[in-house]
C-alpha cells in the first residue's frame, strides 16, 4: 500500500513514531509544499491507495477525487470534513475516517487571554522601539468568563478558567442547565451570556446555525470593558461588524486565531487595529497535536487494511466500491 501525507507545512509527521511504525508497512510519501493545481496534486497522489490530509488546507471536490483513482481511504486528520465532497467520496468508494489531535487550542485561548489584556504584544513592540510604556494590566482573576460551546475544548477552558479564579457561565445550542454544572458552569441564555461576561470564549462548532451568530446585534450586547477571544472559526463572529465595535472601542478589545479568509488579506481593517491580537490560526499546530493526528491517522489506516473500519464517517462507501467493481 502506498500512504501520502498531503500539506506536512510544517514537517512535523515525518520524525512521528506513528509514521515510523507506518513506513514498516507501507510506502509513505510525505508532501511538504503547497501544489499549484489540481492538476499537480493528482499527479503526486498517482498510486495511493490512502492519504493523510492535515486538516483543510486541500479541498476534495467530486472533480478532483475523480482524477484518483487508485484512492480507497482518506484519514482526515481534525475533527471534520468541511472540505470534502462526501458524497462524492462515498459513490465513488473512499471511506473517509477522522484522526484528531490534541486540545492544543485550550491553552492558546488563555494565552490570547493574557496576551489581550495584559498588553503583551504592544509592549513588545514599544520595548523593541526603545521605549518603556506605561501599561495597565487587567487580570482573569475574579473576571466573569463566558464560554459559547461547552464541548471538549470548551470543557477544557473551563477548568482552567476556575483555576485562573473565574466565575464560568456558559451557552451552547444543546447545552443545558445540568450539563454545564458538571463543568462547574452556570447556563445562561446566549445574549445573558454576552451582556454579563468580561471575556466571552467561542468553541463552537462552524454549522448553519453557528454561521454569523456573532453578528452586530449580539456583539453590541457586550460590556464596552469586556474581550471577545475567538478559537474557534473564523465566521462564527462577523468580522467587518466586529471591526466596527472595535473601531468605537465599544467593547475593549478582541484576540482572534482564525478568520473568514485565511490567510488574512495584507489590507484587511483588523490590521489596522491596536485592541487587537492576532495569530494565523496557531490552535491546533503543535508538537502534541501532530503526534495525535499522526498516531490516530496511521491506527486508521493500519485498521482498514486489517479488515476494521475506526472512527469511519461514510462506511457504505465499501458496498459502492464492490459494485463499482
Amino acid at each position: 500500500m502506498k500512504v501520502t501525507v498531503l500539506d506536512d507545512y510544517q514537517r512535523a509527521f515525518e520524525s512521528t513514531a506513528a509514521i515510523k511504525r507506518l513506513r514498516g508497512d507501507a510506502e509513505v510519501q510525505i508532501l511538504t509544499e503547497r501544489l499549484p493545481s489540481d492538476a499537480a496534486l493528482a499527479e503526486a497522489l498517482r498510486g495511493s491507495q490512502a492519504i493523510i490530509p492535515i486538516r483543510e488546507r486541500t479541498k476534495f471536490t467530486a472533480a478532483l477525487l475523480r482524477t484518483l483513482p487508485d484512492l480507497e481511504y482518506i484519514s482526515q486528520t481534525g475533527n471534520h470534513v468541511y472540505h470534502v465532497d462526501m458524497d462524492a467520496a462515498t459513490r465513488q468508494g473512499i471511506v473517509v475516517s477522522l484522526a484528531p489531535g490534541g486540545n492544543s487550542t485550550t491553552e492558546l485561548a488563555f494565552g490570547l487571554m493574557l496576551a489581550l489584556m495584559r498588553r503583551i504584544p504592544q509592549s513588545d513592540r514599544a520595548m523593541r522601539h526603545g521605549e518603556w510604556p506605561l501599561v495597565l494590566g487587567y487580570v482573569l482573576k475574579g473576571k466573569t468568563l463566558g464560554i459559547l460551546g461547552l464541548g471538549k475544548i470548551g470543557t477544557e477552558v473551563a477548568v482552567i478558567g476556575r483555576a485562573f479564579g473565574m466565575k464560568v457561565i456558559a451557552w451552547g445550542p444543546t447545552l443545558t442547565a445540568e450539563r454545564a454544572a458538571k463543568s462547574d458552569a452556570t447556563f445562561m441564555p446566549l445574549e445573558d451570556v454576552l451582556k454579563s461576561a468580561d471575556v466571552v470564549s467561542v468553541h463552537l462548532k462552524l454549522s448553519e446555525e453557528s454561521k454569523n451568530l456573532l453578528n452586530e446585534p449580539r456583539l453590541r450586547l457586550m460590556k464596552k470593558s469586556a474581550y471577545l477571544v475567538n478559537t474557534a472559526r473564523g465566521a462564527i463572529v462577523d468580522e467587518i461588524a466586529l471591526v466596527r465595535i472595535l473601531k468605537e472601542n465599544a467593547i475593549a478589545g478582541a484576540a482572534l486565531d482564525v478568520f473568514v479568509e485565511e490567510p488574512l488579506a495584507q489590507n484587511h481593517p483588523l490590521l489596522e487595529l491596536e485592541n487587537v491580537v492576532l495569530t494565523p490560526h496557531l490552535g491546533w499546530p503543535t508538537d502534541s497535536g501532530f503526534a495525535g493526528f499522526a498516531e490516530n491517522a496511521v491506527t486508521n489506516i493500519l485498521d482498514y487494511r486489517e479488515g476494521r473500519l475506526t472512527r469511519a464517517l461514510n462506511p457504505e462507501a465499501l458496498e459502492h466500491r464492490r459494485k463499482r467493481t
